[in-house]
């Protein structure tokens, strides 16, 4: 026994120990995991096979043990750190010897590599990382952050601190379409901050502001960070709540929780929305605040108007800008409440809705019924026992049967009697319609305004036919021949809106990105579909958008990525909304011809990407782009490989069941997770995020997944606690891409002292979340 500690203890210290001189040691962090682990186990091993390392174990024959059994304690739930003076006894760490220790943990790297890198249910996910990778740097190489920086800063320049909040923008718009941390970091250092300190900013708010607005990419969705913590989220939330209920006494986690334990990477994008703007929000009051207080220290700067652009008064503004859009969205929110606005579809089920039980599960034990009662409330069980009363009434639950031909068509018309007049699809097309619309007048207030009136006159004939000749039987042919004159009528105008949006600088620089933002975040946030599948859409309109800032860079014609975009749409409108199965005994007219419709756009549009492709590659783009993806998801997914040894190492002397242990002897949810959220906030100061993610979630990972918290609330917290590895000295990786670029004249202490208070803020706004949960779990509940 070593220096009086028991031999588990020893061996956790001994694995961090070699992982932190691993990574120091200057080796590839990738590779220097990998390296801990094996050499770590080999020290341990020979420790263990000298008789230096000895765990005390509690001795579970003793009449002390099982007179706590019989009191009532789970034996999971008791420990050395619970009951301290249960008699123990001496036993090796590995008491079969490491030969047996190191064998298993082949046969589990096999397991797990199978499971998590290889045909595991999270490769599909994971896949995600390779595209929005692919899509952050495919736009960092267009050069939208350059165009960004200009842009704003002529925009807020001329405020107390612009220049610094026109940084916090970009950075969090960047987030939202590059989340590229070194990328984002690197540009806006070169960009933006010369130009600060020649404007007599301060050093440490401009170096600060950048590495700070330049992480907010490990938040605000599309996040690398969500993707990885995602996939391990929801197998340790699945898992900690089985092991919940079964110390509750109740059979699974569905009985006791009376839902499926189950949280998606596509429901965390959704928590993580709202958390991510409020981090920006912080930083970017911070900046305005410190200008006001210091005005010397950050001025306002004027950087001059964009040329060409119109002079837009405060009337026009509040108009166009504020006033046509609140009303347009507001039309719709309210129709939807009103039933003005809803779905039109017919389609009902060929069998009986039978399975309906109650609420909660009743016929459990009384251990089972006494948990689920402290966890729901009385009021709640209390009212399960009526459902599942009544239900036994009359005559219990009820066997699926397929529908007669009368009872669908009943079904059928009550359907169609209960449909709403306007049908949602063309409703919220029109939405969209009149927005641009709208844009365009207001950024154009002294042009003629005869096209923009023509286009809104097409956009309400659109919903006037879809209210008098559009209904729940119309068939998706009907309705794209009755809306054809309106929508061309509305094209008229959308033609002359997308020339005066294009002539506008900012809309110019933001709208493009803007929109294969909202198609990305807009199909997952929506949940028209997954991560991974929306990363595809995000990599290949990245790509289209990179070809055609390319080709007019080079003074090129850059109409068919505009095609290709055209052929892409089309695609998806007719899949959506036409029958696409030609394998069935009746097959319509209509839907042969959308078939070809929608095969001949998809011809057209791969080839379309093709010829972007070829087209960056050309220009010397794409060769670097694919270098970089393949740089940063091998070293994801090596990063990967090497933790999992990592983990495996404390699972074969029990390090891992150790430190779980330990938490669980806290009585309050909060205390442990106060303690993990430190643990991995002082972690960060010499960790990256990847190793946080990949060795220490899965150690704590049961215990805080194992409570009563949202488990879309924890993951969060630990994302935004993860962000601050990024900027907390000496490691932090923000802190590094910005000294690289920064001017001489600028100190490491400056850039250190400069991101203390973006810090600090991030530390309240975890205290924020902690105090107003609702933050992160208003978006996905409304969504669901």
């Amino acid at each position: 026994m070593l220096f009086g500690l028991d031999g588990v203890e020893i061996g956790l210290i001994i694995v961090f120990l070699t992982l932190f001189g691993a990574i120091l040691s200057g080796f590839p962090v990738a590779f220097a995991i990998g390296g801990a682990a094996a050499i770590s186990f080999t020290i341990i091993a020979i420790l263990d096979g000298g008789g230096l390392l000895t765990h005390f174990a509690i001795d579970r024959t003793t009449d002390a043990y099982k007179a706590i059994i019989a009191e009532g304690a789970k034996p999971d739930a008791v420990s050395v750190f619970t009951h301290p003076d249960l008699p123990r006894y001496a036993t090796a760490l590995f008491p079969n010897g490491w030969e047996q220790a190191l064998d298993r943990n082949v046969s589990f790297v096999v397991n797990r590599m199978n499971e998590r890198v290889l045909a595991g249910q999270s490769i599909e996910t994971l896949l995600a990382v390779l595209m929005f990778v692919m899509m952050g740097i495919t736009l960092e190489r267009s050069r939208i952050a350059d165009e960004l920086l200009t842009t704003m800063a002529k925009v807020f320049g001329p405020l107390p601190g612009g220049l610094a909040v026109s940084i916090v923008i970009v950075g969090a718009f960047l987030a939202a379409s590059t989340g590229i941390v070194g990328a984002t970091v690197v540009t806006m250092g070169l960009l933006a901050l010369p130009t600060m300190l020649k404007n007599g900013y301060s050093p440490e708010l401009s170096t600060g502001v950048i590495a700070a607005s330049g992480t907010l990419g490990q938040i605000i969705p599309p996040s690398i960070v969500i993707v990885l913590l995602g996939t391990l989220a929801g197998d340790l939330y699945s898992a900690a709540q089985e092991d919940r209920a079964q110390l509750a006494g109740c059979s699974d986690a569905l009985t006791l929780l009376g839902e499926p334990a189950v949280v998606s990477v596509g429901t965390l994008f959704q928590a993580a929305l709202l958390p991510g703007i409020l981090l920006a929000g912080l930083y970017a009051a911070y900046a305005f605040g410190y200008a006001l207080l210091n005005p010397s220290k950050a001025p306002a700067v004027p950087m001059g108007g964009a040329a060409g652009d119109e002079v837009i008064t405060r009337r026009d503004s509040l108009t166009w800008f504020l006033a046509m859009p609140i009303l347009l969205i507001g039309f719709v929110i309210v129709g939807s409440q009103a039933n003005l606005i809803g779905s039109q579809s017919v389609i009902v089920d060929s069998y009986t809705d039978a399975g309906q039980t109650a609420s909660l599960r009743t016929n459990v034990g009384d251990e089972c019924a006494a948990s689920m009662i402290e966890l729901h409330g009385q009021d709640a069980w209390d009212q399960a026992l009526a459902e599942q009363a009544a239900i036994d009434e009359a005559g219990g639950v009820a066997q699926a049967r397929e529908l007669s031909e009368e009872e669908r068509q009943a079904l059928v018309e009550e359907r169609i009697e209960a449909a709403a007049p306007l049908g949602t699809g063309l409703t919220i097309g029109a939405l969209l319609l009149g927005l641009v619309l709208v844009l365009a007048r207001g950024v154009t207030p002294s042009r003629d305004q005869r096209p923009i009136i023509t286009g809104a006159i097409g956009v309400g004939l659109i919903l006037v036919v879809d209210l008098l000749f559009i209904g729940p039987l119309t068939t998706p042919g009907a309705t794209t021949l009755l809306i054809a004159i309106p929508l061309i009528i509305a094209f008229q105008g959308l033609k002359a809106a997308a020339v005066r949006i294009f002539s506008n600088e900012i809309l110019r620089v933001v709208f493009p990105p803007l929109v294969l933002i909202v198609a990305v975040l807009g199909s997952i946030l929506g949940g028209i579909t997954n991560p991974t599948p929306a990363a595809a859409l995000g990599a290949g309109g990245a790509i289209m958008l990179a070809a055609f800032r390319k080709l007019q860079d080079e003074g090129r014609d850059g109409r068919m990525v505009l095609w290709t975009a055209a052929a892409i749409v089309t695609m998806l409108l007719v899949g959506v909304n036409f029958d696409m199965r030609l394998g069935q005994e009746v097959v319509l007219f209509e839907n042969y011809v959308a078939f070809f419709v929608a095969f001949g756009a998809f011809l057209f549009s791969m080839f379309g990407i093709l010829w972007c492709c070829w087209t960056l590659w050309a220009g010397g783009v794409l060769t670097p782009v694919v270098r970089e993806t393949a740089k940063v998801t091998s070293m994801v997914f090596t990063i990967l490989i090497g933790s999992q040894l990592l983990n495996l190492v404390l699972i074969s002397f029990g390090g891992e069941h150790y430190i779980q242990q330990f938490l669980k002897s806290f009585t309050s949810e909060w205390t442990v997770f106060i303690i993990v959220m430190l643990v991995l906030f002082i972690l960060g100061f010499v960790l990256d995020f990847l190793e946080i993610i990949y060795i220490v979630i899965p150690i704590v990972g049961p215990v805080i997944y194992g409570g009563t918290f949202d488990p879309k609330w924890v993951t969060i917290m630990i994302a935004v606690n993860l962000q601050t590895s990024f900027l907390t000295p000496p490691f932090g990786f923000a802190l590094f891409y910005l000294r690289g670029v920064a001017p001489k004249e600028i100190t490491t202490g400056q850039i250190y002292r400069g991101v203390l208070p973006f810090i600090g803020i991030q530390v309240l706004g975890l205290a924020l979340l902690a105090a107003f949960p609702a933050v992160v779990t208003i978006i996905p509940n409304l969504l669901q």
